[in-house]
């Protein structure tokens, strides 16, 4: 069983395997039709796709970010329609080293399906190791999935002044609030850390060993016990990088606040700051 990392050796050794479904999460912020259009011209064989606006989020009813998450019962639904159950393991993966593949990651955990790995380096990791590709569109049969949400992996807006350690995941510039270019407040939730979920990949675009990202994390973490830190980003996507990395290095599983900065500036009331 696959369940953080898994490498292009591994998944090209089964590609033929039925016990086995691959999502293409490729997406883009600024052209949301990109990852489809890419996907259609070309991706791991056997791939099916999962549009992050489409399958991967619902319209408002867990919290009001931009990429809100669905609720359980649609959660299960749609993990069903892309062909998974219980006996699959699963490989997610995109062009931007799990940034929306872990996602994906996150949401099967979350329902207690344990068997899912984002693949490392993505789809340039594929190409670069000039492994096969399929264009047109693939589809799975529907499977039954049935799962469980873990309710305390979930953090929504009201939870927030309590946790116990916020960590933003966002890079230094939006954290800070010298930039934004999304949302429409810049700055942080007051309290919140910074680690960027990109201090988790080497120079090559490969995740460093599970050795270094303990080290990184545990400066970050300090007492909090991992199981209890929350982390955020802009829409509840890249911070599931860093919950992934916390997996991988061996440290538990943390919690997610999946509506994140873009939620929770919708209410005015709620504090910022800026540093």
């Amino acid at each position: 069983m696959f369940t953080t990392l898994i490498d292009v050796e591994n998944l090209a050794a089964h590609l033929a395997d039925p016990d086995w479904v691959i999502v293409d999460c490729r997406f883009r912020l600024d052209d949301t039709e990109f990852g489809r259009r890419e996907y259609e011209v070309g991706h791991i064989p056997g791939a099916v796709y999962a549009h992050l606006d489409e399958v991967l989020s619902n319209p408002p009813v867990t919290d009001n970010g931009r990429h809100p998450l669905p609720p359980a019962e649609i959660l299960i639904e749609r993990m069903g329609q892309l062909g998974i159950d219980s006996s699959k393991q699963v490989v997610a993966y995109d062009d931007k080293n799990g940034m929306v593949a872990s996602r994906l990651w996150w949401m099967l955990r979350y329902l207690g399906h344990e068997a899912v790995a984002v693949l490392d380096g993505g789809w340039p990791a594929w190409l670069e190791a000039e492994q096969p590709q399929r264009s047109g569109i693939e589809e799975n049969e529907p499977r039954p999935f049935s799962g469980e949400p873990r309710a305390e992996w979930l953090v929504l807006a009201v939870d927030v002044p309590d946790v116990a350690l916020l960590v933003d995941s966002r890079g230094a510039e939006r954290y800070s609030g010298e930039v934004e270019t999304i949302d429409p407040v810049a700055g942080h939730i007051p309290g919140a850390v910074n680690y960027f979920y990109e201090q988790n990949w080497s120079e090559n675009g490969r995740y460093l060993s599970p050795e270094q990202i303990r080290h990184q994390l545990q400066a970050v973490l300090g007492e909090t016990n991992p199981n209890k830190a929350v982390f955020y980003c802009g829409s509840g996507v890249s911070a599931c990088v860093n919950l992934l990395a916390l997996k991988h290095a061996g440290l538990g599983n943390g919690r997610l606040y999946a509506g994140s900065w873009s939620d929770w500036v919708t209410d005015p009331a709620r504090p910022t700051t800026k540093s």
